[in-house]
Parts: C-alpha cells; structure tokens; sequence
C-alpha cells in the first residue's frame, strides 16, 4: 500500500524547535547578551543562589539544544541531514519527527 502522506517538512520542524527554545531562553530571562538577568534589588539569600544554579543549568541545556537545532539545520542546507553521525546510516523517519534534531540513529544514540 503506497503512503498518501505528505513529505515531513524537516526544516520547519526545526525552525518551531528554535522558536520554542528562545522562547523558553527569554521566560528564564536570558537577555541578548545569552546571560540570565536578575533583579539585584532582591536579597541574594541561599534560596535565590540555589535558583538562580537551577536557572543556569537549565539555561546551558536549552542552549545545548538550541545548538544541535542549528547543527541540524546546516546538515539540511548541506544534504547531510538524517545521517547518523557515528556511524552514516539513515536515521528512521520516525526518529527524526520526534527528535528533528538528532545527530544519532536509534542505535547509536545511548553511546553518545
């Protein structure tokens, strides 16, 4: 039976990612120098210290994603994309819908 579905449109996929990963950079206040503005008129107590670690590493993985989005979308633009990076192979179709910016086939994505 053929497949009547439509071709997925991997680049818009990766350009509502980066969407939803600035966005989520801007509610945590990552200004456009990519730092995290607080307001230094609050009391810097050990509960705003401990929040303020979570804000940053929770930061440094948005921008981690942010970055294999952009990682992704060059491979597009060079006809490398949907390729495993460790070991060539095509990554399934539905393996790229789910994660648009995996760098990795299902095989080798626990090893990296």
């Amino acid at each position: 039976m053929p497949n009547d579905a439509p071709p997925v449109d991997y680049r818009h996929l990766l350009e509502e990612e980066r969407t939803q990963l600035l966005g989520e950079l801007a509610e945590l206040g990552v200004g456009e120098d990519d730092r995290l503005a607080y307001d230094p008129n609050f009391a810097d107590s050990s509960q705003v210290t401990a929040e303020r670690s979570e804000a940053e590493v929770l930061a440094g993985r948005l921008r981690e994603s942010l970055g294999d989005v952009a990682h992704a979308l060059r491979k597009l633009s060079a006809s490398g994309y949907g390729l495993c990076e460790a070991c060539g192979a095509p990554i399934g179709e539905a393996r790229l819908e789910a994660m648009p910016a995996t760098r990795f086939c299902i095989s080798h994505a626990t090893n990296h």
